[in-house]
This record gives structure tokens, C-alpha cells and sequence, in this order.
């Protein structure tokens, strides 16, 4: 495993909540390895409906490293939206992700349902896994 950062955005932490193999054993191995995945607190809110597994969903997040949306933050997600000549009104919390990513250190790996939205937000900053 990479000593680069991992974040998960809201595709990722669904997947896990819905215990898909896959992304259960990136967390779970992680974790082990006491390398934190990362996860911006917005992508809670994203994920979180009436139907949710709330055990898994506790699980899950008892693993991941929850980065607080703060001032600073919102600020470096405003200027990738910016810079990508993108909107927050339907990209804030891709840009949000895309932040938190950033502010972990190195070169972030982001797993992902939209890469082509990463990649815009911060082409070259970081790395994308695409979840099909």
C-alpha cells in the first residue's frame, strides 16, 4: 500500500456502508496499518438518508480519519472552483473533497464515481481511482 493519502468521496463511503468487498478492504487494511483513509465531514451529509445502514455507516466511520469542514477549507475549495472555472452551486462538495485531499500532504488518492470532476478541480494535484 502507497504511503499517499486515501480519501473516499461520497460514492466511496457508500459503497463501503453497502459492504462492497473492495473498498471494505481498502478501509479495513488501512486501518490495520494504522494509515488513516480520509473522508470530509460534507460527505456524511451526502450520504446519510432514511434507509441507511446506520451500524455500517458507524462502522465504517470508526475507520476513516473525518477532516471538519472549517473556514480555510471552504476558502481552498472556493479557489479550485474558481481556477477550474467550475460552479459551487453543483460542484461545492466535489470541490470540498478535492480540498480536504490536498491539505492531507503528497500526492492524495481520491476514489471516485466522477473522476473527470477531480481531475478539473485539481489536475496533476492528485490521484483518481475511478469506482464503475
Amino acid at each position: 500500500m502507497s504511503d499517499e493519502p486515501i480519501v473516499l468521496d461520497s460514492e466511496g463511503l457508500s459503497r463501503a456502508v453497502k459492504r462492497e468487498p473492495y473498498l471494505r478492504a481498502l478501509i479495513l487494511d488501512a486501518y490495520l496499518n494504522d494509515k488513516p483513509v480520509a473522508i470530509s465531514a460534507m460527505t456524511f451529509v451526502e450520504v446519510i438518508h432514511g434507509k441507511t445502514d446506520l451500524a455500517a455507516l458507524r462502522w465504517v466511520q470508526s475507520r476513516l480519519k473525518v477532516v471538519p469542514v472549517t473556514a480555510k477549507l471552504a476558502n481552498e475549495a472556493a479557489a479550485l472552483l474558481i481556477a477550474a472555472g467550475r460552479h459551487g452551486h453543483k460542484d461545492a462538495i466535489d470541490a470540498v473533497v478535492c480540498a480536504t485531499a490536498l491539505g492531507l500532504g503528497g500526492v492524495a488518492t481520491i476514489y471516485t464515481s466522477d473522476p473527470d470532476d477531480f481531475e478539473a478541480l485539481a489536475p496533476g494535484r492528485i490521484r483518481v481511482v475511478p469506482l464503475r
